[in-house]
């Protein structure tokens, strides 16, 4: 073989794969640059298309525990894009399709407001529905779907409307017949967290706030639908009294404008709009329109998803669950500071609370904010109670929906002893100890008298602190604020009506808020900055290094898989400022 062949070969070779290579980048440049110049390509007569049939999901934070989730569009991005809508010339209508999922009255309360603001600006929305539940209540679905101009439903549907229902699990004789024991203190008799452990049926005072809830939700729920559906409210009532009803019931009682197929409802929205008119999916629309440049001026907004733990924010993607980690929490409140162009701070809070010290943490970053000057608005989501209202408490405003569950100003601890269980499955075990002490948190030991009057002590101490920075926060008399906590639970609408909430609305009067604070007019669009920064898609696969205590938030990677340890399992409670948030649907 000739010596100077191989070389050749070799060359020639390289310099076809060279030339493949600067073909797949001229083409990849080709369709970035063609996917860019079309980002904001929208037709004309443009109707969106906003699909709730699997509910509504969390602000998921950037990371590994979350990249491969299955996401519905988080609430915030969903007004935002409606809003968008609102004053863009292209887009002509908004067609809802609301299946029996359900949502939680203060999202649908978020969702209902943005629609309504769709609608004030002359564009015509409408809501279509398989069925609004065919063996669940269908009040959520079908309290969205009233805040649209017109509601069909397909003639098989059911429209379920039977009224509030809150529902609670009790564990207790489970855990008997496991041998297993709640040892279990709060303060004061309404934090109802411990009950679903130590009891088999509602408390007198779990039962009291558990109706006051359904009762709130369900008198504004009914205000507000049968003034959408344009009849009298007590009329409203009997008909629920009523439900649930077939297709041509819901219409012949006026629940419902018409009986329709999808492909009827869709022809309609088009012949409506004109010729030339088409559809677009809501999501698909949220990455086509322009932001606000980020120049001059902006509002920061920091998420608060999940309970409150010391740490790093975390996503569980067996559960889909958030945690909500203080120190990733803190950072991205400190790095709103640090942000030369941020004028003001949007906590959103969507959590049932946690643990005291990561709340603390972060009250105290929340503090820190208003200390620099920046002022905070807390817009409350659909839970912010106990420890995620002890992080809401020290903000310059507080909004919440109607149908936000807050308030549970009070403390639970303890521990569940296993010993029995245990003894069932023939394990044993023994310990040595160098302290007394050394067992108070351990599963195989129960309370000593002095451990417990000890724990007795620390809920009291923590408690009146907690009491105490809400009366300072909310410059409420403590005679009166004893009064109110005692771990009592409260609807935004209650919580408005005894000074825990300083007004009721969603997101959209948040921004309004802060750009009040800001002193700059409402009606100038500020871009929204969120903190911490999305992260990459290599970033979110593979981490990076923190720069500094600062960029923690911004770039640690989250933890895929919670760790599981025996004090996990046998005791949850460490977490001391948590609410039992009812189920109520």
């Amino acid at each position: 073989m000739d010596k100077a062949f191989v070389p050749a070969a070799l060359i020639r070779f390289l310099a076809v794969v060279g030339a493949v290579c600067l073909l797949l980048v001229l083409l990849a440049f080709s369709a970035g640059f063609y996917l860019r110049s079309s980002q904001n390509r929208i037709s004309s007569k443009t109707i969106l298309e906003m699909d709730l049939r699997d509910g509504v999901g969390q602000n998921y934070p950037s990371g590994a525990g979350s990249l491969f989730l299955k996401k519905q569009p988080a609430v915030i991005a969903i007004t935002q894009a409606i809003d968008a809508a609102c004053r863009d010339k292209r887009v002509v209508g908004l067609i809802g399709r609301i299946g029996g999922s359900q949502i939680a009255f203060a999202d649908v309360q978020e969702i209902r407001d943005a629609v309504k603001r769709f609608r004030e600006s002359g564009k015509t929305a409408v809501a279509f529905a398989e069925s609004f539940s065919e063996t669940g209540s269908g009040n959520s679905s079908y309290y969205l779907a009233a805040s649209f101009d017109s509601v069909f439903m397909q003639p098989s549907g059911t429209l379920g409307l039977t009224g509030i229902i809150s529902e609670a699990a009790f564990y207790r004789k489970a855990l008997d017949k496991l041998g297993v024991i709640a040892r279990l203190g709060a303060r004061k008799d309404y934090k109802t967290y411990r009950n679903q452990f130590l009891d088999t049926a509602f408390t007198p005072q779990h039962k009291e706030s558990s109706l006051s809830i359904i009762e709130s939700v369900s008198k504004v729920m009914s205000a507000d639908i049968a003034k959408d559906r344009d009849m009298d409210e007590s009329k409203f009532n009997e008909l629920v009294s009523s439900a649930p009803y077939t297709g041509p019931a819901a219409f012949e009682a006026g629940l419902v404008d018409g009986l329709a197929y999808r492909d009827q409802v869709f022809e309609r929205m088009r012949r409506d709009a004109g010729k030339g008119s088409g559809f677009l999916y809501l999501n698909h629309y949220m990455r086509k329109i322009k932001r606000p440049k980020e120049r001059g001026k902006s509002i920061a907004l920091v998420y608060g998803e999940g309970a409150i733990v010391s740490g790093k924010t975390t996503v569980n993607p067996i559960s889909s669950s958030i945690s909500m980690g203080s120190e990733s929490v803190s950072a991205a409140l400190r790095a709103a500071v640090k942000d030369k162009s941020v004028g003001a701070v949007i906590f959103r809070v969507n959590s049932p609370g946690g643990s005291y010290n990561a709340s603390d943490e972060i009250w105290r970053e929340v503090k820190q904010a208003r200390s620099s000057g920046k002022p905070v608005v807390v817009s409350m989501g659909a839970v912010a109670g106990s420890g995620g209202y002890f992080v809401s408490m020290d903000a310059d405003r507080i909004i919440a929906h109607p149908s936000t569950i807050t308030g549970s100003i009070g403390v639970v601890s303890g521990k569940f002893v296993a010993t029995g269980l245990f003894n069932m499955l023939g394990i044993t075990f023994d310990d040595v100890l160098t302290s007394p002490n050394a067992d108070i948190w351990s599963p195989l030991h129960d309370y000593s008298e002095e451990q417990w009057s000890m724990m007795q002590s620390w809920l009291d101490t923590m408690y009146n602190d907690f009491v105490t920075r809400v009366s300072q926060a909310r410059k409420i008399d403590m005679e009166e604020m004893l009064s109110l906590a005692q771990g009592k639970i409260y609807t935004g609408a209650q919580a408005v009506e005894n000074g825990l909430v300083d007004t009721l609305g969603g997101f959209y009067d948040a921004v309004a808020s802060a750009k009040h604070l800001m002193g700059v007019g409402e009606e100038k669009v500020l871009p929204i900055k969120v903190f911490p920064r999305r992260k990459s898609l290599l970033e979110r696969l593979f981490g990076n290094r923190a720069r500094s205590s600062e960029d923690v938030a911004e770039v640690s990677a989250m933890s895929a898989y919670p760790r599981l340890k025996m004090d996990n399992i046998f005791n949850p409670v460490g977490d001391i400022l948590m609410m039992d948030v009812p189920n109520v649907r």
